[in-house]
C-alpha cells in the first residue's frame, strides 16, 4: 500500500486516534446521569397506591340457583280445626322428564387492571439495564474496532518505517560507496600527479644537468676559442708591432696614423653596431639603468683582437650578452678618415640595448 508523501519528502503518518478510556468514562457518566434522572423522576411522581379489593371469578362456574322463596308468614293464632282422619297417599304420578338446566350465563372477564407501578418501575429498570448493556457492548465493540484500527495503523506505520529505514540505509550505503570510490579516485589521481611531478622533476633535473653540462662544455669551448683567438690576436699584434717598428722613421707617420683621435661620431657608430648585434632576453625591470663598460682592442682593419670587461653592470647575463654582441659586431666601423683606434673604451646601458 503506497503511503502518501508529505510536501517536504518525509512519509506521511496517520495521526493516532484519541484514547478510548476518556470516551468510555464520559459515556458511563452520561448514562449514570440519565439513570439518576429517571429514578428521581419516577420517585417524585409516584403516589401511594389505593387499596383495591378484587374478587376472583371462576369462568367455569355456572349461574347460581335461584334463592329459596321466603317462608310464609304465620297467621295469628286461631281456633285449631279438628284433626282429619288420615287418608292413604295417592298413587304416584307418572314420572315426567326434568326440565333442562338453565343455560349458564358466561360473564365477561374483568377488565385488566392497570399495571402495578412497582412492576412498571422494575420493567423500566430492566429495559434501562438492557439498554445500558447494549450501549456498553456497542461501546466495547467500537473500542475494539478502534483498537484494531489503531493496531493496523501502527502495523502499517511500522512497516512503512521499516521500508523507509531500509531505503535510508541503502541510500547511506550507496553514498558511502560513492565516497569511498571518490576517495580512491582522488588517491589514484594524487598518486598519478605525484608520479607525473616526480617524472617532471627528474626530467627537469636531467635537463638542468644537461644544460649545466652543455654550459660547462660551452664555457670550456669558449675558453678554448678565446684562448685560440687570443693567441691569434697575439700573433697578429706581434706581427703588427713588428711591422710598426719596422716602419718607424724620422717622420713617425705610422704611429700617428694609429693614434686615437677624439671623434664622437666614431664611438656612436661602434655603439650602434654593437647594440644591433647584441641580443639580451633577460628582464630589464631593475632599479636605475645599469651599464657594463668594456675595453676593445682592434686591428687597423677594424677586426677585434680582444674584449675585456672593465666594469660589470651587476647582471652577468647582460654582461655576457653585450660581450657576445661586441665580438659579433667585428669588424667595427672606421673613422671618417679610414683609420681606427687601437683601443676603445665604451659603456653600454641595459635599457638602451632594446
Amino acid at each position: 500500500m503506497a503511503t502518501p508523501q508529505a510536501s517536504n519528502g518525509t512519509p506521511y503518518r496517520v495521526p493516532p486516534e484519541p484514547r478510548r478510556w476518556p470516551s468510555i468514562a464520559l459515556a458511563a457518566a452520561v448514562h449514570a446521569g440519565l439513570l439518576a434522572f429517571l429514578f428521581i423522576g419516577v420517585n417524585w411522581q409516584n403516589t401511594e397506591p389505593a387499596v383495591v379489593e378484587a374478587e376472583v371469578w371462576d369462568m367455569k362456574t355456572q349461574a347460581a340457583a335461584p334463592p329459596p322463596p321466603p317462608p310464609a308468614e304465620v297467621e295469628p293464632a286461631q281456633a285449631q280445626p279438628e284433626p282429619q282422619p288420615e287418608l292413604p297417599p295417592p298413587p304416584p304420578a307418572p314420572a315426567t322428564p326434568p326440565p333442562p338446566p338453565p343455560r349458564a350465563v358466561v360473564e365477561e372477564p374483568p377488565a385488566p387492571k392497570p399495571p402495578d407501578i412497582a412492576l412498571e418501575r422494575e420493567k423500566k429498570k430492566a429495559e434501562q439495564k438492557k439498554l445500558a448493556a447494549e450501549e456498553k457492548r456497542a461501546d466495547d465493540k467500537r473500542a475494539q474496532e478502534r483498537e484494531e484500527k489503531e493496531r493496523k495503523a501502527q502495523l502499517a506505520e511500522k512497516k512503512e518505517q521499516e521500508r523507509a529505514d531500509k531505503k535510508a540505509q541503502a541510500l547511506a550505503e550507496k553514498k558511502l560507496e560513492e565516497k569511498q570510490l571518490e576517495a580512491k579516485k582522488r588517491d589514484a589521481k594524487k598518486l598519478e600527479e605525484k608520479k607525473l611531478a616526480d617524472k617532471q622533476l627528474a626530467e627537469k633535473q636531467l635537463a638542468d644537468k644537461q644544460l649545466a653540462d652543455r654550459q660547462k662544455g660551452e664555457k670550456l669551448a669558449k675558453a678554448k676559442a678565446e684562448a685560440a683567438e687570443q693567441a691569434k690576436l697575439d700573433r697578429l699584434r706581434d706581427a703588427e708591432m713588428k711591422r710598426m717598428l719596422a716602419g718607424v722613421g724620422g717622420t713617425g707617420d705610422a704611429a700617428k696614423s694609429t693614434a686615437p683621435k677624439s671623434d664622437p661620431g666614431y664611438l656612436a657608430a661602434i655603439s650602434a653596431k654593437v647594440k644591433s648585434a647584441t641580443s639580451y632576453s633577460g628582464s630589464t625591470d631593475v632599479a636605475g639603468n645599469p651599464a657594463a663598460e668594456f675595453r676593445i682592442e682592434q686591428l687597423p682593419s677594424g677586426e677585434i683582437m680582444n674584449v675585456k670587461l672593465l666594469k660589470s653592470s651587476g647582471v652577468s647575463a647582460f654582461d655576457d650578452a653585450v660581450e657576445k654582441g661586441i665580438i659579433k659586431a667585428s669588424p667595427l666601423p672606421k673613422k671618417k678618415d679610414g683609420t681606427v683606434a687601437r683601443t676603445v673604451t665604451i659603456a653600454f646601458k641595459m635599457k638602451d640595448i632594446n
